[in-house]
């Protein structure tokens, strides 16, 4: 069995994006790929865990060359998204899912030592509540977040509805860390007051919150509030904004305190919303970012 430092698990998605600012088709994304794509510039050992179809494995060369470890569960067909951003407002989107990898299983994960595990899906076909109770009973740390679930897909027409979740307590329960945007947060505890959402999230049992929306990202940890602003000029790079900040959060996390990991995912986040496609900078970038 392998050690890592972190895992990302998900499906890595081909996407096609229809925006204002810009559009794209047949892009991998999903928050394996922008997330540990963010995370590899730590120099942290990071794996990804993943199921597409074997004649797609070419989308996973910018991670192999990134120095990041892929255990690929092949499958019959690689999830595809359909996103559409029809204003200005970049928390805006209708989604749609056209093809799907399928759930993951505890065997998926059997050549990764137990280490903090990030899940990452794009809707709720991928992660069931059986699959995480395992997880931790295996001895991983989960950070989920909570798209997983609040993202439902209309398994007829592959449109995907934004609902509440009747387990979201169980699921928060089971996290040592817990992500939402304010999409999300509004749906799950009826408010978009961010700070408020995070009080609601941390009393259903997870000692650490972040919620992203446009302007920045908020953190709550042992009952204190952090905010800090996203400092991007454009945001043509808006698609992987969430899993881009979870994924610089979370290496951040493994040697820093909460303030400044906040500030390091913002500042990572931000220079990746200026370009389309997952961040591409160096650390530097980012310290210089932070202190700017």
């Amino acid at each position: 069995m392998n050690r890592y430092d972190l895992l990302f698990v998900g499906h890595v998605t081909i996407d096609e994006i229809e925006a204002k600012e810009g559009s794209a088709r047949s892009v991998p994304g999903g928050a394996p790929f922008f997330g540990a794509l963010a995370a590899s510039r730590s120099g942290k050992r990071i794996a990804v865990v993943t199921r597409m179809a074997k004649e797609d494995e070419g989308y996973l060369a910018l991670l192999k060359d990134a120095g990041i470890d892929i255990y690929l569960q092949p499958v019959a067909q690689t999830t595809h998204m359909r996103v559409v951003h029809p204003t200005e407002n970049v928390d805006e989107r209708l989604m749609y899912q056209t093809q799907n990898a399928g759930f993951f299983s505890l065997e998926d994960l059997s050549p990764v030592q137990p280490c903090p595990a990030h899940l990452g899906a794009l809707t709720d076909r991928e992660f069931t509540l059986g699959f995480m109770r395992r997880l931790k009973e295996r001895g991983f740390r989960l950070s989920i977040d909570m798209q997983n679930f609040v993202r439902q897909v209309d398994m007829e027409t592959g449109v995907i509805h934004f609902k509440d979740v009747p387990e979201k307590r169980e699921i928060v329960s089971l996290a040592d860390m817990v992500k939402l945007d304010v999409v999300e947060a509004e749906i799950l505890t009826g408010t978009d007051d961010l700070e408020q959402a995070a009080v609601i999230v941390e009393k259903w049992g997870c000692p650490e919150i972040i919620i992203t929306r446009s302007d920045g990202v908020l953190a709550r940890y042992k009952g204190k509030m952090y905010f800090e602003k996203f400092s991007n000029r454009n945001s043509q790079g808006r698609t992987g904004r969430g899993d881009t900040t979870t994924g610089s959060y979370l290496v951040r996390r493994l040697d820093h305190e909460v303030e400044d990991s906040l500030k390091f995912a913002a500042a990572l986040a931000s220079i990746k919303m200026e370009t389309p496609g997952p961040f591409n900078g160096t650390l530097e970038d980012v310290l210089r970012r932070m202190g700017s």
